[in-house]
């Protein structure tokens, strides 16, 4: 699914040149569940921004589901991202005033999704994320793992070749973030090729392989023998959640 060779990423100051990625080369396999680990400055959100083609590498290349990307226009770079990369963000990002079913109809608003089309995938999206009965609810009227899983489902809603998650359970408490975990777990099962950036250990090892970046290289990269189970999680911790009106 993505193969990335001798990739450099260099940010030029006017003073200095700093290299965020010196010669990182990697291959993730279809149906993988990956996370990448680092300190800051490690180069991690700059591979992910290269992955997610918001951003070029200086020199390298980078293969997406056998397609060379990394000499792609913007316009091209566009196309791919709304095509086959769903991102989810630590931040949620979703519109206030828009319900659930709403903001997770946007991407199919920009790709051009006839509207009954795009209500049956997002419908069918949240779903998926066990929010079939908070479709009309607002982000306000839901809980923080709740907005969680509404832009879950936006991302899964364009139906994309890979997800990339930025710290996606660095805002939830640990049950919440637990309940994530069991919910990527549960897309990977079916399928999904997913890459989560994460400074937690713990989180990591939900997945099957972690990467670990420093100073722009890869330092280590290994395979989980025994991934945990977020649902086994679940069972031992106690439920604090809070009803929240509606």
């Amino acid at each position: 699914m993505i193969k990335i060779t001798d990739l450099y990423k260099i940010y030029d100051t006017g003073k200095v040149k700093v290299a965020a990625l010196r010669g990182v080369s990697l291959e993730v396999k279809e149906g993988e569940f990956v996370a990448i680990m680092g300190p800051s400055g490690s180069g991690k959100s700059t591979l992910m921004n290269i992955l997610g083609c918001l951003d070029r590498p200086t020199r390298g290349s980078y293969t997406l589901a056998g397609q060379e990307v990394a000499d792609k226009t913007d316009n091209e770079l566009a196309e791919i991202r709304n095509r086959r990369i769903g991102f989810i963000f630590q931040t949620f990002n979703l519109l206030p005033r828009l319900n659930a079913i709403q903001n997770v109809e946007l991407p199919l608003i920009y790709r051009g999704t006839p509207p009954r089309e795009r209500r049956r995938l997002a419908q069918e999206a949240l779903v998926a994320v066990g929010l079939g009965d908070r479709m009309h609810h607002k982000p306000k009227e839901l809980s923080g793992g709740q907005q969680q899983r509404v832009a879950i489902a936006r991302a899964l809603a364009a139906q994309p070749a890979i997800l990339l998650a930025d710290e996606p359970t660095g805002n939830l408490d640990s049950r919440t973030g637990e309940e994530i975990m069991a919910l990527f777990q549960d897309l990977n099962r079916q399928g999904k090729t997913i890459l989560l950036v994460t400074h937690d250990q713990r989180i990591a090892e939900h997945c099957q392989r972690i990467i670990h970046l420093r100073d722009g290289v890869i330092i280590k990269d290994e395979k989980v023998a025994k991934p945990i189970e977020a649902r086994e999680e679940l069972a031992r911790l106690p439920n604090l959640e809070v009803a929240v009106p509606v």
